[in-house]
């Protein structure tokens, strides 16, 4: 349907529309070359192939033929993500501003207006998407290169701040070469202009979402375009502070294939996903959902066991402590993903930790629990020998624990309650780690989750080992499979330091009080959940009944809390250890 809209829309390609290396061939003057009309056959610059231009307004400006993105108009772009006729635009008309009077500058401004029929390099203004609204602002790469002068950064620091007004969220696409020269200190200025107006939108508890497409470089990186609470970026797009000549020039290396592009980004954690042109709009309807404010409502309440019948039924698999701890780790247990898939609709998954890189031990995101935003978090393990590498056997590094943190406070800054499913034998302790500062990374998550103003409910699922479990496990209740355990050390190394014979091991695991029974006696958690048969992909819809009835109860009990009385009562939970 929405190529068929395209097709009906767009009469023209904007061979003005430039992308490097993936944009259709032409002169690099068109206005002194004949101007090629509309449903002609054209050369990818990317892939070398002939395409039909009617062919790439229809495919969302990518080539059908290699999949090259091409540079979108900002009117346009809004048309690709807003429900038709919603857009009304902000500050359509500014006037010139050349605060240094910059010789021949005004007569530059005036030819891109008149090039482009724009104001500026930014439209801005009110949309819905999906049926949400937002407040949006669209880069134009044609303007000048979308670079951020006064008028720029104007613009978006109005948008943000009648949107932090209005209590909508913002939606910033972002494509710049950087700072306007032209404009000196006042375009450097923008930077800390615009980056303020969103620290009071976020200390408003609104939402910001922001668009990497190509380039986003210079100052639109060091300021606006990596402030979001949620990063998305389009495939193959080249975001950096410093251009890629210009790297090369300095250090006189060439640099890595697929430096600076998105997917580099992702790998390292600065952005959140990689979203397909066409999958954009539902991605960012899915996101606004997801923040809509939604009150936690009272669920009807139901049958759910007696406490005292699901103790006695713990450990009607169990011969001894080490049979847990053996259940705990075997292959085929439920991971964090499965319960995650399980017990929750709309899972969008978020990476990175804004620091180093994303952390593949930990997963964590945004998604629905019976209508409820809530964020969720888990350390994985993996199934397989390739995912056990990539999962590095369920051992965050310090980038783990500080994504799971972002996440966290995120979800503070929303009101979203917070689950955490925790699956770790321990902290990664390689001397990588430890250069990048593990246990403080650890200790700060419990210094910060101690006082989150959101219901936390953390549910060990597997192994619960020692401090790199506790990272995720400060919580308003925490909860225990039946053949999971938490201990503050693996058995192994108890019976190691202790009697110095790590063969002893099972002996270790029975005196140290590990599991989810002896736990609970001992007041450590709140719940047992009841594995009549160890957790697997046949007993999962059984146990996924059994979590959905009781998660719903805490929802129910927690949600009504305010956020002081919910720290309070994490605090108090774990001053009386």
């Amino acid at each position: 349907m929405l190529k068929n809209m395209f097709k009906k829309t767009y009469t023209k390609i904007d061979t003005k529309y430039r992308a490097p290396e993936k944009e259709i061939e032409q002169d690099e003057t068109p206005e002194e070359s004949p101007q090629v009309p509309a449903g002609l056959w054209k050369k990818c610059n990317k892939c070398g192939k002939p395409i039909y231009t009617e062919d790439v307004r229809a495919n969302f400006y990518i080539c059908p033929k290699c999949g090259g993105y091409f540079r979108v108009k900002a009117y346009r772009r809004i048309e690709m993500v807003a429900d038709v006729g919603t857009f009304e635009e902000w500050d359509q008309e500014m006037e010139i501003s050349n605060p240094l009077d910059f010789p021949g500058y005004e007569k530059k401004l005036e030819a891109a207006r008149e090039k482009t029929k724009l104001n500026e390099a930014i439209v801005t203004g009110r949309v819905q998407i999906g049926g949400y609204p937002a407040v949006i602002g669209v880069c134009d790469a044609r303007f000048l290169m979308s670079s951020m002068g006064h008028n720029v950064g104007e613009k978006i620091t109005r948008a943000v701040e009648r949107a932090t007004e209005e209590k909508v969220p913002v939606i910033l696409f972002a494509c710049s070469g950087g700072a306007r020269m032209q404009e000196g200190m006042i375009s450097l200025m923008q930077m800390a202009k615009t980056s303020a107006a969103l620290k009071r939108h976020h200390d408003a508890g609104q939402l910001f979402v922001s668009v990497l497409t190509d380039p986003t470089t210079g100052g639109v990186t060091a300021s606006f375009a990596m402030l979001g609470d949620i990063i998305l970026a389009e495939p193959g797009a080249l975001i950096g502070f410093a251009g890629p000549r210009v790297i090369e020039q300095t250090i006189g290396q060439k640099l890595p294939e697929g430096f600076q592009k998105a997917e580099f980004l992702l790998e390292h954690g600065f952005i959140d996903k990689i979203v397909k042109r066409e999958e954009m709009k539902e991605t960012l309807a899915q996101i606004l959902k997801l923040h809509g404010g939604v009150k936690m409502e009272e669920t009807a309440e139901k049958n759910i066991e007696e406490e005292a019948k699901v103790v006695d039924k713990v450990g009607s698999m169990i011969r001894s402590a080490w049979d847990s701890v053996l259940l705990s780790r075997k292959s085929d247990r439920l991971v964090a993903s499965d319960y995650i898939n399980a017990l929750f609709d709309d899972f969008m998954e978020f990476h990175g930790d804004r620091y180093y890189k994303d952390d593949g031990a930990v997963i964590g995101g945004i998604a629905s629990f019976h209508g409820i935003p809530v964020t969720v978090i888990g350390q994985e393990k993996g199934k397989t020998t390739k995912e056990n590498i990539f999962r590095n056997f369920g051992m965050p590094s310090p980038d783990g624990y500080r994504k799971a943190l972002r996440l966290m406070k995120q979800a503070e800054t929303f009101g979203r309650p917070i689950i955490c499913f925790v699956d770790t034998p321990g902290a990664f302790c390689g001397i990588e780690a430890e250069e990048r500062g593990q246990g403080e990374a650890i200790a700060r998550n419990l210094f910060e989750m101690s006082a989150l103003k959101v219901p936390v409910l953390s549910i060990v699922i597997g192994e619960g080992g020692s401090g790199g479990a506790l990272a995720m496990a400060v919580a308003n209740e925490v909860w225990m499979m039946e053949h999971a355990i938490y201990s503050v050390l693996s058995p192994e190394g108890f019976a190691s330091i202790l009697w110095k014979d790590s063969k002893r091991a099972s002996e270790a695991a029975k005196v140290m009080k590990i599991t989810a029974k002896e736990l609970k006696e001992l007041g450590m958690i709140e719940q047992v959940i009841p594995e009549e048969e160890p957790a697997s992909l046949e007993t999962l819809p059984v146990i996924k009944e059994i979590l959905d009835q009781k998660m719903q109860k805490f929802m129910e009990i927690w949600g009504q809390m305010d956020g002081d009385a919910l720290a309070a009562s994490r605090y108090d939970r774990f001053r009386h250890y």
